[in-house]
């Protein structure tokens, strides 16, 4: 048994420690918010916090996030409405969208801690992250967006 929080609720899963995180979030839990992209952390489409910070849920054991705080896409806000996720439809950065809760969580671990990032700032922070549909401009406009949307405003 594996016991952690999972976007502020308490679950205890019946899992091998082993177990990387992304399928106790996907299959044993639901979540299906967390994507699978390449399994080696290379992609970043499986990008959950864990105590906050960004981590690679494919590599991550479940034993890993004993006892921790997980938040995934589905537990950045109630409604759908982070400033990130306002942001990313405002800007409409998606084309097909697979990475994009890979993308957003970066992104909110990144403005967290930098509330008024650069363009430096965001490329260091995102790389990593891949995008096969190329929207990498508008990934960095939502980012600059939602640091505004944050701060009560619009940009």
């Amino acid at each position: 048994m594996v016991s952690l929080t999972v976007n502020g609720k308490a679950q205890r899963v019946d899992v091998q420690p082993e177990m990387p995180l992304l399928w106790v979030l996907r299959e044993t839990l639901g979540l299906t918010g967390t994507k699978y992209g390449c399994g080696m952390a290379l992609c970043g489409a499986c990008t959950v916090h864990l105590d906050g910070a960004p981590v690679r849920a494919c590599v991550t054991p479940a034993s890993a996030a004993a006892g921790k705080r997980v938040t995934t896409i589905e537990g950045l806000s109630d409604k759908g409405d982070h400033p990130l996720q306002r942001a990313w439809t405002e800007v409409d950065v998606p084309q097909c969208g697979y990475c994009q809760p890979g993308q957003i969580m970066s992104a909110a671990a990144l403005l967290a801690s930098k509330p008024s990032p650069t363009d430096a700032d965001i490329d260091a922070a995102m790389a990593g992250n891949i995008c096969r549909c190329g929207t990498y401009q508008r990934i960095r406009a939502a980012i600059h967006q939602a640091a505004a949307l944050q701060k009560g405003g619009a940009r």
